[in-house]
C-alpha cells in the first residue's frame, strides 16, 4: 500500500486494497503458487495518466520479489537503497522512466540480477565499475542516458554470455582492451564519444556474438584485418573513422543489418551473400568504396 501511495493512488491500482488477496485479486503482481509470496511487480505503461511520483524505499519490504518491472510511467527521484534487501531480485526494469541521479553503485549488492534494465532515463555521472561484480548479470541496458567517463576497465571481467548496451550516453576515451575477452552476445557503444581502435571486440572465437554497434563515435581501426563472429548478424559502424577496405570473408555472413557509412573506407565492396541486398545508403560517404549496390569501380 505505502507502493500505491508513492505513485499517487492510480487508477491502474484500483484493485489494490487492504484485506484482499494480492496474489489473485490485485493487477501487477504475481506470487509464486507454491509460497504464496508475492514474487513479480510488473507495470509496462499507464494509460490514464494517473500514475507518477517516486518509488518507495517500501519496495525492499518484498524480500521475495524476483521480478520488478516499471517501465514508460512518470517515475522520478532515485532508485532507493532499500532495493539492496532484494536478494532473490533476478530482473530488474525500470526503464523509460524519469530517474535522475547516478547510477547507483549499490545495485552490486542484488547478487541474483541477471538483468538490468536503467535505459531512458536521466542519469548522470560514471558508470559504476562495480556492476561487474554481479556475478549471474547476462545483460545491461543504460544506453539512452546522460552518463559521462569512459567504460569501466572492470567490465573485462563478466565471465558470462553478455549483452551490453551503452548507446546515446557521453562517454568518451577508448574502449578497455579488457572487453576483447568477454563473451558478447550483443555489444553496442553507439552515439557516445569513444575513440580509438575497438577492433578487438570482433572475436571470431566467441560464435554466440550477433550484433555490434559502433556508429556514432571516433573509432579508427583498419577494418581489412578484422574477423567476424559466425553468429554477426547486426553490423553498424557508420559515422567513424574507420578506415581500410571491407573484407570478402563478410559475404558469408547471414547479415540482417548492416551499414558502414561516413567512414573512410576503399576498395571493392564484396560481391554475394547478403551484401548486395543493403541499399547503397549503408555504404555512402566513404573514401572510395566501389561495386554493387554503389557505383562500378573503374577498370584497371
Amino acid at each position: 500500500m505505502n507502493i500505491k501511495k508513492s505513485l499517487n493512488n492510480p487508477y491502474e491500482f484500483v484493485s489494490w486494497k487492504p484485506n484482499t488477496d494480492c496474489c489473485k485479486k490485485w493487477s501487477a503482481v504475481n506470487c509464486d503458487p507454491k509460497t504464496n509470496r508475492v514474487n513479480e511487480l510488473s507495470w509496462l505503461i499507464s494509460s490514464s495518466g494517473e500514475l507518477f511520483g517516486q518509488i518507495s524505499s517500501s519496495i525492499g519490504d518484498l524480500p521475495y520479489l524476483e521480478t520488478l518491472v516499471l517501465r514508460h510511467l512518470n517515475i522520478t527521484g532515485t532508485i532507493p537503497r532499500s532495493i539492496t534487501k532484494l536478494k532473490h531480485l533476478k530482473e530488474l526494469d525500470l526503464s523509460d522512466l524519469s530517474l535522475s541521479g547516478p547510477v547507483p553503485s549499490f545495485l552490486n549488492q542484488l547478487t541474483a540480477l541477471t538483468y538490468l534494465d536503467l535505459s531512458n532515463n536521466q542519469f548522470t555521472g560514471s558508470i559504476p565499475p562495480n556492476l561487474s561484480d554481479l556475478e549471474h548479470i547476462e545483460t545491461i541496458y543504460l544506453d539512452a542516458n546522460k552518463l559521462t567517463g569512459s567504460i569501466p576497465e572492470s567490465f573485462g571481467k563478466f565471465s558470462r554470455s553478455m549483452n551490453l548496451h551503452l548507446s546515446q550516453n557521453q562517454l568518451s576515451g577508448q574502449v578497455p582492451k579488457s572487453l576483447g575477452a568477454v563473451n558478447f552476445g550483443a555489444i553496442v557503444l553507439s552515439s557516445n564519444r569513444l575513440v580509438g581502435d575497438a577492433s578487438f571486440l570482433f572475436n571470431p572465437n566467441y560464435g554466440p556474438t550477433w550484433y555490434i554497434g559502433l556508429s556514432g563515435n571516433q573509432f579508427s581501426f583498419d577494418l581489412t584485418k578484422v574477423k567476424f563472429p559466425k553468429g554477426l548478424i547486426w553490423f553498424n559502424i557508420s559515422h567513424n573513422k574507420i578506415f581500410g577496405g571491407i573484407p570478402e570473408e563478410m559475404k558469408l555472413l547471414d547479415l540482417q543489418l548492416f551499414n558502414v557509412s561516413y567512414n573512410n573506407l576503399c576498395g571493392k565492396i564484396p560481391y554475394g551473400g547478403k551484401i548486395q541486398s543493403f541499399e547503397a545508403s549503408s555504404f555512402s560517404h566513404n573514401k572510395c568504396l566501389c561495386g554493387p549496390p554503389t557505383v562500378a569501380c573503374r577498370k584497371g
